[in-house]
Parts: C-alpha cells; sequence; structure tokens
C-alpha cells in the first residue's frame, strides 16, 4: 500500500506531464497553422521538388537547374546536349527527399495538379505537410532525448532538457522551415543514445558492439540526410576509437559503414559529373570563398571562378571565430547549453557520464569544424549549414548538471525547500524568452499577412502556382501547349510551386545564350524569364550588378520600369531596351507583364500564347 506522500508525488508528476503535452500540442498545433508562413529556405523548396518527382518514379531528379550543374553533364557527356527535363541532382543529400517522397506518394501529391492552391489562399498546401514531416522529427527528438538524458542523469534534469527543446523557439523555426535538421536532432539523439547505452555495457562487463555498432549506423543516416554530418561522424568514430576495447573495431566497422552507404550516391555522381562529391562540391564556396557559392552556381563554366585556397588557414579561423561569438544564439538560446564547457572541468563520479562528455566535445569541434569550411553565416538563424543546434539539448542537460550539483552546495538552498528548483525555473524563463518576446511579433505578422495577403515579401506561392503556369503556355500549330522550361533568378520556387523545369538565371549573357541554344535544339525552347526579389535584395545595386554582369539590365528592369510608369499617356524607362547588352534578349523575350508590381516581372517568349493575345 502506498503511503499518502508517494501518491501525492505521483499525482504531481502525472499533473506535470499532463501539462507538459498540453503545452506540446499547443505549441504543435500553433507552429503548423497561425503562425506558419510557407518555406522560406531555396534548399527546402528544392528538395520538396525532387521529392515530389520520386513520388512519381522519375528518381532523384531535380526541376531547379543550375548552370554549372549543366556545364558538368555536358562534359560527362562529350560535350552533347543534356536534356533539360528529368535533370539528375547531385547536390543534395538523399536521405530527407526520399523520406519526404514517400510522404507526398502517401497524401496523393505526386499527381499533376494535386493539392492546388484555392483563391484566397496564399501558402501553398505542401508546405504544411513539408513542415509536418519536419515537426514529427523535432517532436520525437524531444522524446528520445528525454530517454537519453534520463539515464545519463535523472528524470527530472530529463524533463528540464524536453521543456527547454519544447520552448526553443529556433528548433521550431527549423521545424517550418523543412530544412533536414530536425531528421539530423532524430539521428543523432538516436545516435547518442545507443553510444551510451554501449558504454554502460562496457562498463559493466557486458558485450558493447552491438549498441555501439547501432549508434553509428544513425550516425551513417546523418551523412545520408546532410553531407555536413560527416564531419560529425568523424568524430564519433574518433571517440569510440578509444573509448571501446578493442581499440578502433567499432570506429573501422562505422567507416565500413559509411563507406558502403555513400559509395552509391559518389559512384552516381562521378557518372553525371565526373566528380565523386557532384555539384555538392561547390558548397565549399560558401566557407572557402567567402561565399560566393551562389554566383558559383549560375557560371555556365568554371573558368571565371577557380576555388582560391590562399589564406585557407585564416578563412577557417574567421568563420570559427564567428561561430564562437554567436555560440548561445547558435544553440537556440539555451542557456544551459554553453555552460557544458564548464562542466568538462567537473569530476562526474560515474566514469560513463564523465566519458561521454569528450565524445560530445570531439563530434561538436569537428562539427564546427565542417561549418566553417562548408560556411556558415549569423544573419540567417535557419542557415542550412548550421548544425550547432543539434547538439544543444545535450549540452543542456550537462549544463544543467553541473549547475544543479553547484546550487545544492549553497546553503541558503538547504535551508529554504522552495529552492531547491528555483535554477531550472531562472534557466526555462530566461531560455524561453526568445519564444515569448518574438511570439507577439509574430502574431501581429501574422494578423497583417491575413489582411495583406504575402506571407514572405520574396516569395509568392499564388503568382507560381496559379498565374504563371497561364503566361508559360507556347504556340504549337493551331494550338497551344504548356512550355516546360523557363529561367529565372529565384528557380528553387518555380520548381516546387509551378512545378516546372526552370534554369537559374545565368551569370552573363554568353551563359545564357548558349543555354538558350541548347533548349531550342532539344525542342524546349525557353518559354521566358521570370526575375523576382530575389536578385534585386542580393545587396547593394552594385553588388548585384557585380553578380549579374551583363544581365543586369534585366534584373533591374521591372523595379525601374515601376518606378517611372505614371500610367498609359507617361513615358517609362525601358532599360533592356536602352541597353545594347540586353537589346537582343528584349527582342526574343519583350512580351513583359508585371505580376507583382516590379518584384515579379515575367518576359515571355515571343512565341507564347500571351504574345499572341495582347497583339
Amino acid at each position: 500500500m502506498s503511503s499518502p506522500t508517494t501518491s501525492h508525488f505521483e499525482t504531481a508528476v502525472m499533473i506535470r506531464r499532463i501539462l507538459f503535452f498540453l503545452f506540446l500540442i499547443s505549441f504543435t498545433l500553433l507552429n503548423l497553422f497561425p503562425l506558419f508562413r510557407g518555406l522560406d529556405t531555396p534548399q527546402a523548396m528544392e528538395q520538396a521538388a525532387i521529392a515530389r518527382e520520386i513520388a512519381r518514379g522519375e528518381g532523384f531528379v531535380t526541376k531547379m537547374v543550375r548552370p554549372l550543374a549543366y556545364y558538368e553533364a555536358q562534359k560527362t557527356n562529350n560535350g552533347g546536349r543534356v536534356p533539360f527535363t528529368n535533370f539528375r541532382d547531385t547536390y543534395h543529400a538523399p536521405l530527407n527527399p526520399l523520406i519526404l517522397g514517400a510522404v507526398l506518394k502517401l497524401v496523393g501529391a505526386d499527381e499533376p495538379g494535386a493539392w492546388p492552391m484555392t483563391n484566397n489562399e496564399y501558402i501553398f498546401p505542401l508546405d504544411r505537410i513539408v513542415a509536418l514531416v519536419s515537426t514529427l522529427f523535432f517532436l520525437m527528438s524531444i522524446g528520445v532525448t528525454y530517454l537519453l538524458v534520463g539515464r545519463i542523469f535523472d528524470p527530472k534534469i530529463a524533463g528540464v532538457t524536453a521543456l527547454l527543446m519544447l520552448l526553443c523557439d529556433l528548433m521550431w523555426q527549423f521545424s517550418q522551415s523543412g530544412l533536414p535538421q530536425m531528421l539530423l536532432l532524430l539521428l543523432f539523439s538516436c545516435g547518442l543514445y545507443f553510444t551510451y547505452r554501449a558504454m554502460e555495457a562496457a562498463e559493466e562487463g557486458r558485450s558493447s558492439f552491438g549498441m555501439a555498432l547501432l549508434g553509428g549506423a544513425f550516425f551513417v543516416l546523418m551523412a545520408l540526410a546532410h553531407w555536413i554530418a560527416i564531419w560529425i561522424f568523424l568524430g564519433y568514430a574518433i571517440f569510440v576509437a578509444v573509448a571501446f576495447k578493442p581499440r578502433g573495431a567499432i570506429a573501422l566497422a562505422g567507416l565500413g559503414m559509411l563507406a558502403i552507404a555513400i559509395i552509391f550516391p559518389l559512384i552516381r555522381s562521378n557518372d553525371i559529373t565526373g566528380q565523386p562529391f557532384g555539384t555538392g562540391f561547390y558548397v565549399f564556396y560558401n566557407g572557402l570563398a567567402g561565399g560566393a557559392e551562389s554566383v558559383v552556381m549560375r557560371n555556365h563554366d568554371l573558368q571565371s571562378e577557380p576555388l582560391r585556397l590562399d589564406g585557407l588557414i585564416v578563412k577557417v579561423l574567421g568563420t570559427t571565430l564567428v561561430q564562437a561569438s554567436d555560440l548561445l544564439p547558435f544553440l537556440g538560446g539555451i542557456l544551459a547549453a554553453p555552460i557544458f564547457f564548464l562542466a568538462l572541468l567537473h569530476p562526474f563520479k560515474r566514469r560513463t557520464i564523465a566519458s561521454f562528455r569528450w565524445g560530445i566535445l570531439l563530434m561538436w569541434a569537428f562539427a564546427a569544424l565542417g561549418m566553417a569550411v562548408f560556411g556558415i553565416d549569423r544573419e540567417r538563424s535557419t542557415n542550412p549549414n548550421q548544425i550547432h543546434i543539434l547538439f544543444a539539448p545535450v549540452m543542456a542537460a550537462y549544463g544543467l548538471a553541473f549547475i544543479s550539483i553547484l546550487w545544492s552546495r549553497l546553503d541558503v538552498v538547504a535551508n529554504v525547500p522552495f529552492l531547491r528548483n528555483a535554477h531550472f525555473i531562472t534557466i526555462i524563463v530566461l531560455s524561453a524568452a526568445p519564444m515569448l518576446l518574438t511570439t507577439p511579433n509574430k502574431v501581429r505578422l501574422t494578423m497583417q499577412f491575413s489582411k495583406n495577403g504575402f506571407p514572405w515579401p520574396h516569395y509568392r506561392a499564388d503568382v507560381l502556382s496559379k498565374s504563371l503556369p497561364e503566361l508559360m503556355k507556347v504556340r504549337r500549330g493551331g494550338g497551344t501547349e504548356a512550355a516546360k522550361v523557363v529561367v529565372s533568378d529565384q528557380p528553387w520556387a518555380v520548381a516546387w510551386y509551378a512545378d516546372t523545369v526552370c534554369v537559374w538565371l545565368p551569370k552573363n549573357k554568353k551563359g545564357f545564350d548558349k543555354m538558350e541554344a541548347d533548349a531550342e535544339a532539344l525542342g524546349t525552347p525557353f518559354a521566358g524569364i521570370l526575375t523576382t526579389p530575389s536578385s534585386i535584395e542580393a545587396g547593394t545595386p552594385g553588388l548585384v550588378q557585380g553578380q549579374y554582369s551583363d544581365l543586369s539590365s534585366l534584373v533591374f528592369n521591372g523595379y525601374i520600369y515601376s518606378l517611372t510608369y505614371g500610367g498609359p499617356q507617361n513615358p517609362v524607362y525601358n532599360i533592356m531596351q536602352l541597353d545594347s547588352k540586353t537589346q537582343g534578349l528584349w527582342a526574343r523575350y519583350g512580351s513583359m507583364t508585371r505580376l507583382v508590381g516590379g518584384d515579379f516581372v515575367w518576359y515571355g517568349s515571343r512565341n507564347t500564347a500571351q504574345e499572341e493575345s495582347s497583339r
């Protein structure tokens, strides 16, 4: 028979668990519906578009064609023309698109025209499906982290860690973004869990090989979800090589699993591009060449943008210092997480707890080095290469344990019982401050969006999914049909929302002309060019002009046209016509339609049905 004290304790625990799940459900619904504004990252949109092609049985192909990727595909094709349709992707890691593809197939998104946007709807319905998948990964990672931390320390620290994750605004932002970070978080938590189980087994004299190998399998899956996670795997391999006996056996087994897992993508990329890392190799331009990846990807060759490795150490150190100075924001603002580094100095009594933290440190150090090489910046919180956030929960657990030890040694805490958990409450409130402070602004933006109709000023899913397909129709014989290829400075959004093959606007006219000629010869002529805020908001006018070279007049034309337009009777400035470098382009794509002021402007081919109807 249980005592009244035990019964009271069990009731209190049950109430806390019920409240936690109520918060969890509430935050999930809040972030998936009222506060959800659609996807807003190029990588997430392109992965979603690839996933839809996988769901259709087309394989790992993309509708976003990078000029550099096209150039590489031509090289391996002995310089011959490569079709723009069913263009094979070598940029993204495969796991996240494969999972999304299965989900999109399940909801029927593989059918053409499935899940259309209705009138007065401004968020693409499938955006919410993508975010839901990411959110489910996040929720599952909270559960796995609770089991992991509960095993390392105790249920109280595990519960506080789970609550800190739930109240972490950055984790919810990643959940809404559609990026693979929440999938990585789930796999990372599982890998840590089984690795710790293996360490416990080794300490107790039981066989640890199976658990350690299972943990390694999850780290391998991380590498298949995002190539940058290979750096974490390297840290894991070094750690298990030292932590388990016989030395190096588990590390070699893990490296073998990694080799088997990535050999097929490497061979495939080598067949397509002539190099094993495919187009994804040029991500290094972000970290090693100062954020030049987007410029490099728009080159139709590599002659003008060689990868310069001079000052490599200085560049890597500079990016590492940026990470160090902004470590707390990168860790989601969870105050207990950076205290992990102080906990490294504490002599934990249990050997497994003391040893495990060095494995975490080693993996984090390699991850930081990987981010320095791949490139990361402080301007965008949901940077696609940001993986500090994966370490926030387990680091926070060690930080909480360290603070608890110091807190319990204070005399005032021992004499005043209600102060025993005050440190937990303080950390929770301060860590949740970013979410609590930004939620009113998010609500305000949501209310403004409901009135004005655009979730993101630089993305218009309604325009791309409804208006653009009508403008793309071309004349064929006596009728019209939908064109297959367009050009835009926002190809990821066109590929996802318009479900259309889109070439990233090349860096210069020479590249444009070459790809245009290939498209014409292949029977898939360019239907037109779409310019968006993605180009004119890329930086100062001088920077934009440098990025687009002799196509700058095309990029700025819609904006200047809108500024000077004062009605049918007033003259306007069309700088495409005035600039000798783009006059030929205007002659071929002069059917101009302003879709959203000067922000979204369509330049239709003279062969489009839109041009015919306007005459």
